[in-house]
């Protein structure tokens, strides 16, 4: 059955994925079972996506209630879904207005329209540009790919939206010089994903804050992948002391919906006014529910601390790997988003430890990724540094 599946799927589906020869059929909490059988402790999670594990009952619920009661109209109207979740959100969060979306990628794609759109409002049409970073990863559609700093992501969609400048990261002095009088925002992750999960040397974040306020140019994080949770806290801007004036939020927000958001300050917002930028599928009952759902697990069941605590647990083990296996470079990352830099590739290793029953991921050829569910219980972590254990101790 899993080769047939296979062999459709490569017939049929466009060929954008380096897919592992697996079918997954269903889940349940931070468990997958494929086809055969076989299950898998997930530490992957989607991506950092179902932070509350797979199949979650609250979710489900909520989404059966509302398919049975409203699916979609347009955003011409009003529907309660919606409206209850910015609600929630604003009230968690510096924002004051939220536009709803489907996906990370969009979500940052309003963000760079309203930032530009701020300026443009004033007059001011040569103040578009915007500076991220090296190794930022901001989405695969034509603004967010412009955006992010990995030539291997633009590669072959030349040329590129202009506009954007790239310094590295935690290079102050860099900004510096970057932040020109046409530059309208700074665009970062507080925490960069897909470059290696790399953290923010102390104190930048808020230099970075001050920069733009003595320029006057807009401060957008994209929280896509640490926001809702991962990194221990809500949002990882509050492990920083430092609140932006854009803020884009996606993936564990639908616990596996596609949903994506766009938080703004009212002084950003504003610019945003009527037929200025829309989404037929953002924001529909359906999806809010869910969302809304999730949201309120994690807040009344505590999962956001359940996830601190776990991560913590989970970083001292892969500290105590590095300690014993030499190949570990580095243990990176906070909360549940947690990885290891290698002195190899990582690729094989990802396979072997799909073979003995986790799914785990390798990001920028050697850093392996963790990213369960917040729900992770610490007999599965020490399942799975056990195995790796055992996988590094073969290098």
């Amino acid at each position: 059955m899993k080769n047939e599946i296979i062999e459709k799927a490569n017939k049929v589906i466009a060929n954008t994925y380096s897919r592992f020869p697996i079918v997954i059929k269903e889940g349940r909490g931070c468990v997958v079972e494929d086809v055969d059988g076989k299950k898998y402790i997930d530490f992957i999670a989607g991506i950092a996506v179902c932070n509350l594990g797979h199949a979650h009952p609250a979710v489900r619920d909520a989404l059966s209630d509302q398919a049975g009661t409203l699916l979609h109209v347009s955003n011409l109207y009003y529907t309660i879904p919606q409206v209850e979740l910015a609600t929630w959100l604003v009230e968690k969060s510096f924002a004051d207005r939220v536009f709803f979306c489907n996906s990370g990628a969009e979500a940052n794609e309003a963000a760079i329209k309203l930032a530009r759109k701020n300026f443009t409002d004033k007059g001011d049409d040569n103040r578009f540009r915007i500076v991220t970073m090296e190794n930022s990863f901001h989405g695969r559609t034509m603004a967010a790919m412009s955006a992010t700093g990995q030539e291997k992501v633009r590669a072959g969609y030349e040329p590129v939206l202009v506009g954007f400048d790239f310094v590295p990261f935690n290079n102050l002095e860099a900004l510096k010089k970057a932040v020109k009088p046409d530059v309208c925002a700074v665009m970062l992750e507080p925490i960069q994903g897909e470059g290696g999960l790399v953290m923010p040397e102390p104190g930048f974040l808020k230099e970075v804050r001050e920069i733009c306020d003595e320029t006057g140019a807009l401060l957008i994080f994209d929280e896509i992948q640490t926001g809702i949770g991962r990194t221990g806290k809500l949002f990882a801007y509050e492990h920083f002391g430092v609140t932006p004036d854009i803020m884009t939020l996606a993936k564990a927000l639908g616990n596996g919906m596609p949903i994506g958001a766009m938080l703004a300050s009212e002084r950003a917002a504003t610019s945003f006014s009527p037929g200025s930028h829309a989404s037929t599928f953002g924001g529909t009952p359906v999806i809010t529910a869910a969302s809304l759902a999730t949201l309120k697990v994690m807040d009344n069941e505590g999962i956001i601390e359940q996830g601190r605590e776990a991560g913590n647990y989970f970083r001292n083990k892969l500290l105590m790997l590095k300690e014993k296996h030499d190949i570990i470079e580095d243990v990176r990352g906070i909360g549940l988003l947690l990885g290891i830099k290698l002195s190899q590739p990582g690729a094989d290793m990802v396979s072997a430890c799909m073979e003995k029953g986790f799914l785990i991921n390798c990001i920028q050829e050697n850093v392996l990724r963790f990213a369960p569910p917040l729900i992770i219980k610490t007999e599965e972590i020490d399942a799975l540094t056990d195995c790796l254990d055992e996988v590094l101790g073969e290098k």
